[in-house]
């Protein structure tokens, strides 16, 4: 009996160890979740002194929040207005985490002046990021908060997507205004769109004001021509009178200057400019041989002129350029010249597109061509009739040539085909290229609606490049891009109200708007072997109009004299 007992003990006891054994594994295995991410943002339980206080006198603002926060970018969030430069103010916590936001101003305050803080996305929860959105804080100088608004929104004036952090800027008008403000003063009001499109500015008092929107890069309020993009609006605004306004936002044509010029390599000296050259002349004023000749072409790639010479050795030459209104010359010392040789290489990639010329390219310029030094045969290794041509900048080769659907091509340019300035030519040169089935094209029909008496301009867009233009209306306004790449596109309409064949930008000091653009509202996937039929109504753009999409009926390039 008592042995029967003690092995009952034992066995409750080995039960037991078991029971507690498998507890504890469970317990490893089973890591606690944390519960649901929080996604509540801050919350602000006190401002001192107190939201809208009038006869403001202090030199510090406190926000305080009922959990930890911190500032995240808050040199781009934080939009004062009047604005106050990173001089007149501090914001804490710096780095790190505290329930408190503090804003020390270290300068005096206008007097009789209602600021606001806006501080977008800029305060953060410490532990998940939530932000508080568009956070603000108005505060009076004076007896009162000016209560006045102005909204809107901004659009690029030439892109289709439109940049975000647009500073608006409102300088008030009295007897001493004028219009070059924007270039020496800062604004009485501003305000930013922020990561949208859309602005508002609170607090206004009543009052004339001028409204300039500016892609402000170096955000210091002033209107920097060579970098910042601008929009502005034709009339003065008044309040309480005037609340929205949109405006269009563009780049002004860079004030022309030029550049300190300076030597590349023999016989070849780069003239460097900023802005809209045109015609802006210079002249070679070093006395030189009467062998001596020069040529120039336009770098594709920079702002820059290339100044070709030869007939003459020489160590340096001397330019007269105009520079801040007056003549003054330039010397170009040439330094360790290296003599260059001539490369050509091929310049059409891919297939070679049906109703195109195929494309070399050259280093340097070439002059002369022979058209009896080119051999081009098909993929039945005739040959066929061909010929060069020189691009009106001396760096570009066309092989002109019957092209047709399906073929295989070689191109051989013997000995003497191409000649440059200085009288080198090329080697044997071979080139081989191909074009695709009709049926790997497609077709976009498009018809455009467009309720206006100023003359456009249509183009088609690939990837942002424009690969067909019409720049004169077609009859019944119905024009045809044929054999395409299969690919998405888009469809741009520019009004041409001087009628030079290209969209012209504005001008804030001469109150010049941009010619206006606008974009059909979708993109055309257009696939091989189909046709899109399209309408482009620019009254009624948005998404209301079926899509049309056919099989290609079209079974040989046809002609199109009026597409380029």
């Amino acid at each position: 009996m008592v042995i029967n007992l003690r092995m009952r003990f034992s066995l409750y006891i080995l039960l037991l160890g078991g029971l507690l054994l498998s507890t504890v594994q469970c317990a490893k295995r089973a890591s606690p979740t944390g519960g649901p991410r929080d996604s509540i943002p801050p919350l602000l339980i006190n401002a001192s002194p107190k939201l809208n206080t009038v006869f403001f006198d202090k030199d510090e603002i406190n926000l305080t929040f009922n959990e930890y926060v911190t500032l995240k970018d808050i040199s781009k969030q934080l939009i004062i207005s009047p604005p106050l430069n990173s001089s007149q103010y501090k914001i804490y916590p710096v780095t790190g985490a505290a329930k408190k936001v503090t804003v020390k101003l270290l300068d005096t305050l206008l007097d009789n002046t209602t600021y606001t803080f806006n501080f977008g996305e800029g305060i953060i929860d410490f532990n998940e990021s939530n932000p508080i959105s568009y956070l603000t804080y108005t505060l009076s100088t004076g007896a009162t908060i000016d209560s006045l608004y102005i909204k809107g929104r901004i659009t690029d004036a030439f892109e289709r997507e439109t940049d975000r952090f647009i500073s608006l800027q409102l300088y008030p008008v009295d007897s001493t205004f004028t219009d070059s403000v924007i270039y020496t003063k800062k604004p009485l009001y501003v305000t930013s769109t922020l990561d949208t499109t859309i602005y508002r500015f609170q607090n206004l008092r009543a009052g004339k004001y001028a409204l300039v929107a500016l892609k402000d890069q170096a955000g210091n309020y002033y209107f920097d021509q060579n970098a910042d993009k601008i929009g502005f609006v034709d009339t003065l605004i008044e309040l309480p009178q005037d609340s929205i306004i949109d405006l269009r936002l563009f780049k002004e044509r860079t004030n022309f200057f030029w550049d300190k010029p300076y030597f590349i390599n023999d016989h070849h000296i780069a003239l460097a400019y900023y802005g809209d050259r045109k015609e802006e002349p210079f002249k070679m004023v070093s006395e030189v041989p009467d062998s001596f000749e020069y040529l120039v072409t336009q770098s594709r790639k920079t702002d820059t002129l290339n100044y070709w010479f030869k007939g003459a050795e020489l160590d340096s030459l001397q330019f007269e350029l105009k520079i801040k209104d007056s003549l003054q010359i330039r010397t170009v010392y040439f330094k360790n010249p290296v003599a260059d040789s001539l490369v050509i290489n091929k310049f059409t990639q891919g297939s070679l597109r049906l109703k195109s010329k195929f494309e070399i390219e050259s280093n340097l310029p070439i002059t002369q061509i022979n058209s009896e030094q080119l051999v081009v045969t098909n993929v039945d290794t005739l040959q066929i009739p061909a010929k060069l041509e020189i691009q009106e900048n001396y760096d570009r080769i066309f092989v002109d040539f019957e092209i047709l659907p399906n073929d295989r091509y070689e191109i051989k340019l013997l000995p003497n085909a191409l000649v440059d300035f200085w009288g080198n030519t090329n080697d044997t040169l071979v080139y081989k290229t191909s074009t695709k089935k009709i049926e790997d094209y497609g077709n976009i029909y498009l018809r455009v609606q467009h309720q206006s008496s100023v003359p456009f301009i249509i183009e088609l867009l690939n990837n942002d490049k424009v690969v067909r233009r019409y720049t004169k209306p077609v009859d019944g306004n119905a024009y045809t891009f044929e054999l395409l790449d299969a690919g998405k596109y888009r469809v741009r309409l520019i009004e041409d109200a001087n009628e030079n064949e290209q969209w012209d930008t504005g001008n804030y000091l001469q109150k010049i708007q941009p010619e206006k653009v606008i974009y059909f509202w979708k993109e055309i996937d257009l696939r091989a072997n189909w046709d899109m039929n399209e309408t482009f109504n620019t009254s009624q753009n948005y998404p209301d109009l079926p899509e049309s999409a056919t099989a290609s009926g079209v079974l040989e390039a046809p002609d199109n004299p009026t597409q380029p």
